[in-house]
């Protein structure tokens, strides 16, 4: 069903491929550090005739994130991408689109957030953007934010979610990293993306809607409650949609995926690329007779709060791996793995470790010692990798 030989590709290149290839109705952006190559190459496929996309480059991303908004809101197809200070800039509106209910598509080149000035990855971005509803995938490898890129409409636009969504890969990471990728033949992917149909379209002139009116106390709530229940429905969407998606590329997706976990006594939780740093972790730490494995969550928004309690069930020991400082309590990530653990009869001792800020390089081996220390007694409660204390 690929219908193409496996390319080698870079993070940024293979999402503007997936987007070539679903030829969105509009594409607005601004360029920032390591998000630029996407709204490049994808400005290349505009100028060369390969997609019909009305592509506006904007004065900024406050204003790429407006015109995306107002270009949703009139029924079109609309994707955009940024990164770091770029998705800082846009968080004013942020939470706009998703109260409008416009399924915009954006794609997060995850970097630091200054201060200091930093060009490489972590989570601080998306991690600041994670309670303004938007639905968030994150992608392990180059193929990942490729597929992501192609889910990602599919879910947004069901009828029954309505919400934008964030596509994560990590900076440089994926960004840049040249990976091998099996695509999908374009009319495969058109026709499982399929032909957007807004449900209250500005333009639809025969049945006029108004948009982002003023909301007093006695409908703000209960509006924000329907993004809660749009939400809860997006998590049995995806799913539906992640097995379909696995009938026309092969690959299987889950809405936290498993590696070794099953007869583990300990697991690590992590996100985007350190998962595969942490499969090796777990292989070399199984060798040497430690019962141990790894999970990431596929969608951090809505939290797969079920799928992750399975996933701890009769575990002694669970290890959050947050790559994102919240200064002044845990990492972003722990008290959310916590609140599924204690779905559970029994909960496993928890532990937290904060890593990789701002681009800091994590091993295999250090990856390995967060395995080892709690096992040893030598962990806290909350753990800082790589920082000498």
């Amino acid at each position: 069903m690929r219908g193409h030989s496996d390319i080698a590709i870079n993070g940024d290149s293979a999402v503007a491929l997936a987007w070539k290839q679903i030829d969105p109705d509009v594409c607005a952006a601004y360029p920032i550090t390591p998000q630029t190559i996407i709204v490049e190459k994808f400005a290349e496929y505009v100028a060369d005739g390969e997609v019909t996309t009305e592509f506006v480059c904007v004065e900024s991303e406050h204003s790429a994130l407006t015109l995306c908004i107002t270009s949703a809101s009139a029924g079109a197809r609309t994707f955009t991408a940024t990164a770091s200070q770029g998705l800082a800039y846009m968080w004013e509106m942020l939470p706009i689109a998703s109260s409008m209910r416009v399924p915009i598509i954006m794609a997060v080149a995850n970097r630091a957030v200054s201060g200091p000035i930093n060009i490489n990855n972590d989570h601080g971005d998306v991690m600041s953007a994670r309670d303004c509803g938007w639905i968030t995938l994150f992608a392990e490898n180059v193929q990942q934010a490729y597929d992501m890129s192609i889910v990602a409409p599919r879910i947004a636009e069901h009828h029954g979610v309505q919400l934008p969504c964030l596509v994560n890969l990590d900076g440089f990471i994926l960004t840049h990293a040249t990976e091998r990728m099996s695509p999908i033949d374009d009319s495969v992917v058109r026709k499982f993306v399929g032909e957007h149909k807004p449900l209250y379209p500005l333009l639809d002139v025969k049945h006029p809607v108004s948009h982002n009116l003023m909301d007093g106390p006695l409908f703000y709530f209960p509006h924000k409650y329907q993004m809660v229940e749009a939400m809860d429905r997006a998590l049995e969407v995806s799913r539906d949609i992640f097995a379909e998606f696995a009938k026309i590329s092969g690959r299987e997706y889950k809405l936290v995926e498993e590696y070794r976990c099953e007869d583990a006594d300990a697991i690590a939780i992590v996100l985007g690329s350190s998962f595969g740093t942490m499969k090796e972790a777990v292989d070399q730490l199984r060798n040497e007779g430690h019962k141990v494995g790894v999970a990431m969550p596929r969608l951090y928004r809505p939290w797969p709060i079920a799928d992750l309690a399975k996933v701890m069930k009769d575990k002694k020991a669970v290890i959050v791996m947050d790559r994102h400082l919240s200064v002044g309590s845990y990492g972003p990530m722990f008290p959310e793995v916590v609140a599924a653990a204690i779905e559970n009869d029994k909960v496993p001792k928890m532990y937290n470790y904060i890593y990789g800020l701002g681009g800091a390089d994590t091993m295999v081996s250090d990856f390995k010692k967060v395995f080892t220390e709690p096992h040893s007694g030598k962990a806290k409660r909350v753990n800082y990798l790589g920082v000498v204390r």
